[in-house]
This record gives structure tokens, sequence and C-alpha cells, in this order.
């Protein structure tokens, strides 16, 4: 089984913290986010990674290599800035199973084992995508879904401070997923150009332990929060 794992960005709010060291090489508490994001995938049987890189590629493939923790890494380096959508589409060039996992490369998760979204995705699914639990749902995107957990909405950052369920950067595709790519397009984005033209995407809710390390704030509390793991 295959994962693409998102890491170009050039992590500007993290200032001086990443800006000769790639953000998934980040160490916390011991482990970079990579080690971790790869721990996860192993154990839901993923044997290969392709890491979607652009900013710092060199230092990346420098450090990493083609075998890291045990897992074989390929690349899907982005000449230019090609947006969430564009880079899974660049990367999936390189995949061959369905489904595929597609992880941010600036998420944690604590608690939560990946085989659940592979126990609950069924076939007619493009995708199943993981929605966590914050208390404070303003700094990110809120998936709204029915009973069934099909996805009816997703909804832009609120103003208003509440609870919620968020898209917490975990997806399983089946690779149908590319037909609702933009014709024509190597540049557009995942959230906006093609998750709200998809009627077969369903989420799976959870309430473990999930930190978006891309900004320092967040970053300093998952080197806390991790440090006991």
């Amino acid at each position: 089984m295959q994962a693409i794992i998102l890491c170009g960005g050039l992590a500007t709010r993290l200032g001086e913290a990443a800006k000769t060291v790639p953000k998934i090489l980040l160490e916390i508490a011991g482990k970079t986010v990579l080690e971790w994001q790869i721990q996860l995938l192993k154990d839901a049987g993923v044997t290969e990674a392709i890491l979607a890189s652009g900013h710092l590629h060199d230092v990346l493939y420098e450090r990493v290599g083609n075998n890291y923790v045990g897992i074989r890494i390929r690349y899907a380096k982005e000449e230019k800035r090609l947006g969430t959508g564009g880079a899974i589409q660049n990367a999936m060039k390189q995949i061959d199973t369905s489904p595929f996992f597609v992880l941010n490369g600036d998420i944690l998760l604590a608690g939560f084992s990946l085989q659940e979204m592979l126990d609950n995705f069924h076939k007619g699914m493009a995708g199943l995508l993981l929605s966590v639990h914050v208390s404070d749902i303003r700094p990110y995107g809120e998936i709204v879904s029915d009973n069934d957990g099909k996805i009816l909405a997703f909804r832009e950052k609120q103003p208003i401070h509440r609870a919620g369920y968020v898209n917490g950067a975990v997806y399983l595709f089946d690779q149908s997923i590319a037909d609702a790519f933009p014709s024509g397009q190597e540049t557009f984005s995942m959230e906006r150009d093609v998750f709200p033209s998809v009627s077969n995407l369903y989420t799976l809710h959870t309430d473990a332990s999930w930190i978006d390390i891309g900004v320092p704030e967040r970053l300093a509390h998952a080197r806390e929060h991790f440090s006991g793991l």
C-alpha cells in the first residue's frame, strides 16, 4: 500500500524554525515529524511513501534518501507551487494502489490508528476524510456530515469560538478521486476546487489527539504533548 505526504510548502508562518530545515524534518520529542507519520502509515500496512516535495527538496532528499525508518521513499518534486490538489495530482503519477493515503506534512496524531480508516472505507467511496475534534474551530475548516458519515458541506474558517470537527488533513482516496480534478490545470486546491464537487466523499470522526504544527505556538505545544509518548 502507498501514501502521499504533502511536504513542499514554504512554512513561512514558522519563521526561523523552518528556514533551512523542511517542516516535516523538525524534531518532536526525539523524532522527526516524518518519523511520527511513517509510524502511523506502517501500522496500517503502508510500505511506500511518495513525498510531494518542493521547497528545500535537496535538504529533504539528503536527510531522508530512498528508505527511511523501514519504508521505501520516492519523491514527486514540484518545480512550481501547485497547491494541495496539484501536488497530489503530480504525486499520483507514482501511485498504483487503491485506496491510498494522503497526509499533510505538518500534522501529528496520537491515540489513533489509520487502520480505522481502512476498516471504514467501502466500495463506491471516492474518499474518506478524517474529521478531528478541536475545542476551537476558528483556525480550521469545518466538515459537516450526516449520520452515515457522508459529507454534506465544507465550511471555511468560522468566526465563532466553539468546539467541532474539522478537516484533519488525513485522507484515504480511491484513484477515482482524480476524475474530479479540474481538467487541464496543474495548480489547484483539493479543499476549494475538488472536495465541494465530489458527491461520494465521507468522513470518519475521531476524538484522538491531533496537532497542526504550522505555527510556532502549536509546534511548541506538540513538543510538550508528545514528549511522554
